[in-house]
């Protein structure tokens, strides 16, 4: 995921907000993994009031897109993943593991050379 754009509105068209990987995870963690700020804090290593003012400026910049028709640009930041991601090249579905990749409606093909690792210290084999 790299972020988001208006439905209807070419990408080039639009102004771009950047959301730095922080607060992209601070969303995740509190809105769509159902946690508390207070774990969601943990789970980052930050304190909760910086939690907070991550997690404000995310919601700030999603509304700003939704409001004024802005796209959202992911980017930024330190991290590491637990599991070993990858994305389809065609359709751009994400997958945990090589173990749980099957073949989808929208792909012609199938095997590991679709796929792009979002891991990138790790390779596929």
């Amino acid at each position: 995921m790299q972020g988001f754009k208006p439905f209807g509105i070419a990408f080039c068209e639009t102004e771009h907000l950047i959301m730095q990987y922080d607060e992209f995870e601070s969303i995740k963690l509190v809105n769509y993994d159902n946690i508390s700020q207070d774990e969601a804090a943990l789970r980052m290593e930050v304190s909760r009031p910086t939690l907070t003012r991550i997690y404000n400026s995310a919601l700030k910049k999603m509304a700003q897109a939704f409001v004024e028709g802005k796209s959202i640009i992911i980017e930024g930041g330190n991290f590491q993943f637990d599991k070993n991601w990858f994305k389809c090249k065609k359709c751009f579905k994400l997958i945990e593991g090589l173990d749980n990749h099957v073949k989808c409606k929208e792909c012609s093909r199938f095997g590991v050379d679709e796929l792009m690792s979002l891991n990138h210290n790790k390779s596929i084999e």
